[in-house]
């Protein structure tokens, strides 16, 4: 399953959520939840400590509008739209976690 998560994890428990709920496949950070997968972030440890359940993925030109390309953790993978579509078209069901 895709989830797909859109909500800085600064201002929203969406993310934190999603990781507590959902029991594995992708996770897509898009719109302000990219924040989550930057170094120095507080949620970059819940990231981290669920890369065993997950393949966390982060929006590449969300990334670049907020000015943090360089700052990504590892294990985190870069996906522009056509990998956007691409996880889509791969994963049986997707949900957004709002």
């Amino acid at each position: 399953m895709l989830h797909i998560v859109n909500r800085s994890p600064l201002s929203d428990s969406a993310l934190e959520s999603c990781l507590n709920t959902a029991t594995g496949g992708d996770v897509l950070l898009i719109e302000d939840a990219v924040y989550a997968a930057t170094s120095g972030n507080a949620a970059a440890d819940k990231l981290r400590a669920a890369m065993g359940r997950f393949r966390i993925h982060v929006l590449m030109p969300d990334i670049e509008a907020r000015g943090m390309s360089g700052k990504l953790i590892d294990g985190v993978s870069p996906v522009d739209y056509g990998g956007f579509v691409d996880l889509v078209t791969t994963n049986k069901n997707c949900q957004s976690w709002l």
